[in-house]
């Protein structure tokens, strides 16, 4: 049976893969999950986050940019933009904890970051965009905008 891991870590490929142009990701998620031993809860949890994720990629991808520095949200790697679109989503979207939404996308960094520093890298923006979206819910900002 898959892990809650599993499903994320295909969800960032199917970020990934939409991305890089296969806008019809969407409609292929449940053979590729299946494909890949994804099934009942855990599918339709992956699904769930994918969904949501290409729902509200605009206003992720705004939520995402203030905390990445000194860097471009564009210059960014795939894999990287695809690990902090899935844990800004759960942060911003989710009652998942955020030590775990981080925690996950630390592994994930590990594993498919294209630099050694990646998993610090994905740390240190997803931290930061938790902390200003606590500080926002704080003084009643909608959920999803900060």
């Amino acid at each position: 049976m898959a892990t809650r891991t599993q499903a994320r870590e295909a969800v960032v490929g199917m970020l990934y893969a939409y991305d890089v142009g296969n806008d019809s990701i969407l409609l292929l998620a449940r053979s590729i999950l299946n494909e890949k031993k994804i099934k009942n809860k855990q599918q339709d949890f992956a699904f769930s986050l994918l969904q949501g994720a290409l729902k509200h990629l605009n206003d992720i991808d705004r939520s995402i940019t203030p905390h990445l520095r000194e860097w471009d949200f564009s210059r960014l790697g795939g894999m990287e933009r695809a690990m902090l679109r899935l844990g800004a989503y759960e942060i911003l979207y989710t009652d998942t904890d955020v030590p775990v939404v981080i925690n996950e996308a630390v592994e994930l960094g590990k594993l498919y970051g294209g630099e050694d520093n990646a998993p610090a890298f994905i740390n240190g923006v997803l931290d930061a965009l938790s902390k200003a979206y606590k500080s926002s819910k704080a003084v009643g900002e909608n959920k999803g905008e900060i």
